[in-house]
């Protein structure tokens, strides 16, 4: 079971607020080292906003707050003296919609991450760009137009940027905020096989809608409904024998 694992990232009795409206209540939950986790549930369930606690990115929302704690290899990632900028170099995080930056060249739309904190060699940019690209799958298409323009790229082939964008500095985990759902089918496949390669070396959290692509990518599940973790598991004994009458019903369709 999960426990088996070392943990690379864990929520204690996580709450997040928006405008002192409840969105996601008291979420204790960890995600293995090297390991695929979907997040699962209906709309409007908690889970994006889940996702974006785990890089402090709901913190940029207005009116936004949480309690509990986040804890990135056992330190608070919401204690004063940690740099939320510093931080999402060490969570990267992927969102629904390809998010080049539009008036960077593809190689600077990687680079970027690389040069928050200043002190790289060009050299050593170029190196680490080539590498991202190589494990986002997409140095072979773009390898002789790293000048142009980010947005002269398919729709996903971007996702597959801004996956490189964010695996370029080495992060610890990798978020996918329902990373396929502007993609043709082509692109999906594509973005999967790429979900399960980059599991070998970071934590990856998917949200998705997509209970097929759940069961594709990940090896274990978590079911959210109205802000709550419903349940946990290995996501192959949850979609075939849940515990919760409640995850039973989503997983089969009766509602979502």
């Amino acid at each position: 079971m999960a426990a088996e694992r070392p943990i690379r990232l864990r929520t204690e009795f996580l709450s997040a607020y928006f405008n002192g409206n409840t969105a996601v209540r008291h979420v204790t939950l960890g995600f293995p080292v090297n390991s695929v986790t979907a997040i699962i549930g209906p709309s409007g369930c908690g889970k994006s906003t889940y996702l974006r606690c785990l890089n402090r990115m709901h913190e940029l929302s207005e009116g936004a707050a949480i309690s509990g704690r986040v804890l990135l290899d056992e330190h608070d990632i919401y204690a004063p003296e940690v740099n939320p900028v510093e931080l999402r170099r060490r969570v990267g995080m992927v969102f629904q919609r390809p998010t080049p930056f539009p008036t960077m060249s593809i190689f600077d739309n990687v680079a970027a991450g690389l040069r928050v904190n200043g002190g790289q060699k060009r050299r050593d940019v170029a190196a680490l760009v080539e590498r991202a690209l190589q494990r986002a799958g997409l140095w072979d298409e773009v390898q002789d137009r790293l000048q142009k323009s980010a947005l002269a790229l398919s729709g996903g082939q971007q996702q597959r940027l801004c996956v490189a964008r964010a695996i370029a500095p080495e992060p610890e985990v990798l978020l996918l905020d329902e990373p396929t759902a502007s993609l043709d089918p082509a692109g999906t496949v594509r973005i999967e096989d790429l979900v399960q390669d980059l599991s070998q070396e970071f934590t990856v959290v998917i949200v998705t809608h997509n209970l097929q692509q759940a069961a594709r990518v990940s090896e274990y599940t978590a079911f959210f409904y109205l802000g709550e973790l419903i349940e946990y598991g290995l996501t192959e004994e949850m979609f075939t024998n849940p515990n919760d009458p409640r995850t039973d019903a989503y997983i089969t369709g009766r509602f979502g």
